[in-house]
């Protein structure tokens, strides 16, 4: 008689609010475009999923130049959500994507709950996006310019009125520039937010001494890489035991090492960003790292891992 073949488990398998994801590891938005630039570099099936560059209602060119530029530790960007725009990306950019296995998440955003509004509608009907992350980040232009994120009762707003648009499961983006990052974190998971992901850029200056001018044209810029590790495990440890739903973690994860610190403070998945520009493969090798991890230490599946730091 053939012994019958017992399939074997994926210890790197993780449920997220609704998706399942093959692995935690997913591409960071606006570090890794829609995908398309990458795919020659890696097997685009391996990742856990890709969060596409940031969608507006209409294109947008973003701010004039110099726009990016590296720091200690980091870069500065001040692209200004450049993008070809909803429409263009469902019928230009996501047929592309469709031909991998791997979850499709749409970063949105908007200067006006409208917007929002409208982006999550249109991609909520287009076949082959698995979720819609929300950039609460941006300007709101109705209330002076102060980002949406910034505001428990804007960012409830957006994510209610989002979550109205939607069957997707939708993750909320949050911007570490706050007061109290809990605060909003707990404002979105009330207002029906299926998960949160932070953090978003810190915003920074870079001056040259020789014209005594900002080094970009935007005058600031949001900081990403190394430098804000610290800062994003911080604020992930305290979301993480501050609400109930999944946290995603991201800020300055280059190695698998720095993955494993942020699983461990509470995040059941990770975004790569900054990386992606310095080492092409190195979401691969954080995955690789990652199955190594676990079976050097005896550890059945990743979600063994996640929220065990002890304090």
């Amino acid at each position: 008689m053939e012994k019958r073949k017992i399939k074997s488990v994926n210890p790197l398998r993780v449920g997220l609010a609704g998706l399942r994801l093959k692995n935690p590891v997913i591409a960071a938005s606006g570090t890794f475009g829609y995908g398309q630039e990458y795919a020659q570099y890696m097997d685009l099936n391996r990742l856990g999923g890709i969060a596409v560059k940031g969608l507006s209602l209409k294109p947008r060119s973003g701010n004039p130049p110099p726009r990016i530029m590296e720091t200690t530790g980091g870069m500065l960007n001040a692209v200004g959500l450049q993008n070809i725009g909803v429409e263009a990306f469902i019928n230009e950019k996501l047929p592309f994507l469709r031909q991998y296995d791997v979850a499709v998440i749409a970063n949105i955003y908007g200067e006006s709950v409208g917007e929002y509004s409208k982006v999550a509608a249109k991609l909520s009907a287009a076949s082959g996006v698995h979720a819609l992350e929300v950039n609460v980040s941006c300007p709101n232009v109705r209330k002076g310019g102060l980002s949406f994120g910034a505001d428990p009762k804007a960012a409830a707003e957006v994510t209610r009125r989002v979550k109205g648009e939607t069957d997707l499961p939708v993750i909320v983006k949050l911007t570490p520039n706050v007061t109290d990052i809990v605060q909003i974190a707990q404002a979105v998971e009330k207002a029906g937010a299926d998960a949160v992901s932070l953090i978003n850029t810190l915003t920074g200056l870079a001056v040259d001494i020789k014209t005594r001018t900002p080094r970009l044209k935007n005058i600031t810029g949001g900081l990403s890489g190394p430098a804000i590790k610290p800062v994003a495990l911080r604020m992930v440890w305290q979301v993480a035991k501050s609400v109930g739903i999944p946290v995603i973690g991201m800020g300055g994860i280059l190695t698998v090492e720095d993955a494993l610190e942020f699983l461990i403070v509470g995040a059941c998945a990770v975004q790569i960003g900054t990386a992606n520009f310095i080492n092409p493969h190195a979401m691969i090798d954080i995955i690789d790292g990652l199955e190594a991890y676990l079976e050097d230490n005896k550890l059945k599946h990743i979600d063994d891992l996640v929220g065990t730091f002890k304090t």
